[in-house]
């Protein structure tokens, strides 16, 4: 039996969007700022050999998207995770997945947010001063919230126009880079041993580990059995889209010249089509940026907080929806305050901090995924004449299952031994949380008691 929410029927969001809107949730909420940015680290840390390493991030995330399918389908709802979770594993676990999920996703914003402020830069190149990447990225993110709080039905287009004009881009870069490709360039593979190729890892992982946010739509899916197809089309498009385009871009440049100053992408395609291609891949790195930002940060973790909110584990105007728009307009507010402020740190000194707040990231949606793996490993197991019922039932079970936790696992081990001290953080405040929801949800129980006594 549902449990009765806090707020009036009043308070639903209202299904909008269609499969491809969907399917471009996926894709575009790939972390920009780690596939574009970040890509230079990877393959400074393990060479020709970050290809496959990145490779086999994008594929743990394939695994999990066809995990979360049946989920997706059979309890399509706005707080994903935090209600799969609660309904087999208890309120707290629920809790700690869903909120996770969405704190990564505020912390991404700002990361994600000075991203795009840096990527617009190389646009106005005439611009001085350490406070214009700063006035960019408050711009963007202000625009993106704002896209939100008009209506999902406008940010689902528009993110599926810029998917497609990033999908096309990185497509084409893909085929005419080809011709380009030498192969002494992928020698040595393995420049910096198996030490490298195994940090390389986690370092993919950043990159991709956004997509699954698309689960957040169920509560707008006009159709949802479109979740599980397009947690899969999606996974498909970014693994081959930037898999491809990562092989021309190592085959044209040898591995020792990249950097992490800019998007090794742009540097590449400058060397292929000239400036007017480098223009054009910053085109493609600010688009990865601004969807990752405008349906990631400022759709999914809103829509978490309010689905919390309107089971009592937040506070109840976290949960309140514009009437006009049927959008959560203060859990958007609350993320975007939230992710400037986390601007502000990253740009006026705090590097280490935020550093060790994107490293939580990460251990965050660590701890989501396996929660979320677990509930579907449950909901196959206790309901399982329900799920042989629903239109999309995910093939060759358990095998995803089992490679979704084995990709967590690698992932895990990966970033603990780069950065032991993360996980005795994530401990430390995990911990803290636990104790202010035991203390916070004993009013929601009261308050779902007076709404049953009513």
């Amino acid at each position: 039996m549902d449990k009765p929410s806090i707020l009036s029927s009043e308070d639903e969001l209202k299904r909008k969007l269609g499969f491809w809107q969907i399917w471009a949730i996926g894709v575009g909420s790939v972390i920009g700022d780690g596939i574009f940015v970040a890509l230079g680290e990877g393959i400074q840390t393990s060479g020709s050999s970050a290809i496959v390493a990145y490779l086999i991030a994008g594929l743990g995330q394939l695994f999990l998207m066809v995990s979360l399918g049946e989920l997706a389908v059979g309890m399509p709802h706005a707080g994903g995770m935090s209600v799969w979770v609660e309904r087999f594993m208890g309120d707290w676990w629920g809790f700690l997945s869903g909120f996770t999920f969405a704190a990564g996703w505020v912390i991404a914003g700002g990361s994600t947010g000075l991203a795009i402020g840096q990527v617009t830069m190389d646009f106005f190149p005439n611009l001085n001063g350490n406070y214009w990447p700063i006035i960019f990225s408050i711009f963007f993110l202000t625009i993106f919230a704002l896209l939100n709080i008009i209506g999902v039905e406008a940010t689902g287009k528009t993110q599926l126009v810029l998917v497609l004009m990033l999908t096309i881009i990185m497509a084409l870069f893909a085929i005419f880079g080809f011709k380009n490709i030498e192969s002494v360039n992928f020698t040595p593979f393995l420049p910096e041993g198996a030490s490298g190729f195994w940090a390389a890892i986690p370092l993919g992982s950043y990159a991709y580990l956004g997509a699954v946010t698309l689960v957040t739509s169920g509560s707008e899916a006009k159709n949802p059995n479109h979740l599980p197809k397009a947690l899969v089309w999606s996974s498909i498009t970014f693994l081959a889209l930037y898999t491809l385009a990562e092989i021309v871009a190592q085959g044209v440049m040898p591995w020792e010249e990249f950097n992490t100053q800019g998007s090794p992408f742009t540097v590449v395609s400058t060397i292929i089509f000239g400036s007017a291609g480098g223009f054009v891949m910053n085109i493609a790195a600010w688009i990865a940026c601004a969807t990752t930002i405008l349906m990631g940060t400022m759709y999914s973790a809103p829509r978490i907080f309010y689905a919390q909110a309107k089971d009592g584990y937040l506070p109840k105007f976290l949960g309140k929806i514009n009437h006009k728009t049927k959008t959560p307009i203060w859990g958007t507010i609350v993320v975007w305050v939230v992710s400037v402020l986390f601007i502000m740190f990253s740009a006026l000194g705090f590097e280490t901090l935020y550093v060790h707040l994107t490293m939580q990231l990460t251990l965050s949606w660590l701890v989501s995924w396996s929660l979320a793996l677990i509930a579907g490993i449950l909901y196959r197991k206790r309901n399982f004449d329900e799920v042989m019922q629903l239109e999309w039932k995910q093939p060759l079970y358990p095998l995803f299952p089992i490679l979704g936790v084995l990709g967590i696992l690698i992932v895990g081990v990966g970033q603990v031994i780069g950065t032991p001290e993360t996980l005795i953080v994530g401990a430390v405040w995990m911990s803290l949380l636990y104790l202010v929801f035991r203390m916070y949800s004993k009013r929601n129980i009261r308050n779902r008691n007076n709404i049953d006594e009513a």
